[in-house]
C-alpha cells in the first residue's frame, strides 16, 4: 500500500505569475496521481494550532494582508490558503503520508521573516514546525531543501524534544545556516555538490542524531536541490529514491511535507522515488 498524499486544488487558485506557482504543484499532482496514489483533502489547521508556533501578532497580520515582502507577495485570502497548507502538515503528521500543498513553510519564523532574513523566501506558515508541535514526540525533522530552513531552526532551537538536521547550498539564501548549534545540526554544500557527496553527508549527519530516544521523523521535503533547480546540489530523480532508503531504514513513523522545487515534473518523479521505500 502506497502512502496517502494530501491534496486540495484549493492550493492552485493563487500566484499564477509567481516561481512559487500552482503550476510546480500540479504537473506532480499529475504524475502521482498516473503512479497510482490515493489523495486525501485536508482541513485547514485550528487557529490554536498556528498558535503554538507563531507570535499572535503575526498570526493577526496575516489575516489583514499586511504581510507582503519582495518575495512573499500579500495575495487575497493568503491566510486561508497557508491554513489549508498547515492543515495539509498536520495531516500528513497524522497518517505518516506527504503533504503536497502551498504555500511552503521552514522560512517562515516566530512573526514572519527568521534569523536575520529579510524576507520570508515565500512562506507564511511554518507547516512542518505546526505539525511537529501538534504531535508533541520527540522528532527529528530533516530538511532536504536546497536551503536553510531558518525559520524551523528559529522556532525549535534549544527544544529537548526535537533534533533539527539541514543540508543546504552555501553561499546561498537566506544566508544562516553555517554552523551548527544546540539541537540544530546543519551542513552547508557546495552547489551542484553531486549525489556522493550529498548522501555521504547526510549518512554522516544522521550519525550524529539519538535515533533510540527519536519517536518520529518529520522531513521539510524541497526538491530544489535537484540538479538545475534553484538551488541545485546536482541530485537526480535516483538520489531522492536513496534518500528514502536511508530514512525508511530506521524504521519510525515518518512524514513529509512540501518545501521547494520548482519543476512539477521533478517534483512529482522525485516523491514517487522518496515514497516507494515506504509501501507497505
Amino acid at each position: 500500500m502506497k502512502p496517502m498524499i494530501i491534496y486540495s486544488e484549493r492550493c492552485l487558485e493563487y500566484g499564477s505569475w509567481h516561481i512559487e506557482s500552482p503550476e510546480r504543484v500540479k504537473r506532480a499532482y499529475e504524475i502521482l496521481k498516473g503512479r497510482g496514489y490515493e489523495f486525501i483533502e485536508p482541513q485547514p489547521a485550528r487557529e490554536e494550532d498556528l498558535l503554538n508556533v507563531h507570535d499572535p501578532k503575526y498570526i493577526q497580520l496575516l489575516k489583514s494582508g499586511d504581510v507582503e515582502d519582495v518575495d512573499t507577495p500579500a495575495y487575497d485570502n493568503i491566510y486561508e490558503y497557508a491554513r489549508l497548507s498547515a492543515g495539509g502538515a498536520i495531516l500528513a503528521a497524522e497518517i505518516n503520508g506527504f503533504s503536497l500543498m502551498r504555500p511552503p513553510g521552514h522560512h517562515a519564523g516566530r512573526s514572519g521573516a527568521a534569523l536575520g532574513a529579510h524576507t520570508r523566501g515565500f512562506c507564511y506558515i511554518n507547516n512542518i514546525a505546526v505539525a511537529v508541535k501538534h504531535l508533541d514526540r520527540p522528532t527529528l525533522i530533516l530538511d532536504i531543501d536546497g536551503h536553510h530552513g531558518n525559520g524551523t531552526q528559529e522556532i525549535f532551537l534549544g527544544d529537548p524534544k526535537i533534533v533539527y538536521v539541514s543540508l543546504h547550498r552555501h553561499p546561498h539564501y537566506p544566508g544562516t545556516g553555517y554552523y551548527s548549534e544546540l539541537n540544530c545540526l546543519n551542513f552547508p554544500l557546495p552547489a551542484d555538490c553531486g549525489e556522493l557527496v550529498y548522501l555521504g553527508t547526510l549518512q554522516e549527519a544522521l550519525k550524529k542524531v539519538d535515533m533510540g530516544r527519536i519517536e518520529v521523523i518529520a522531513v521539510s521535503s524541497g526538491f530544489d536541490a535537484y540538479s538545475g533547480d534553484l538551488a541545485s546540489l546536482g541530485l537526480s530523480e535516483k538520489s531522492y529514491g536513496k534518500i528514502g532508503k536511508i530514512l525508511a531504514s530506521f524504521g519510525k513513523p515518518t512524514f513529509f511535507v512540501l518545501e521547494g522545487g520548482y519543476v512539477g515534473e521533478n517534483v512529482g518523479r522525485a516523491i514517487d522515488e522518496i515514497l516507494k521505500n515506504f509501501e507497505l
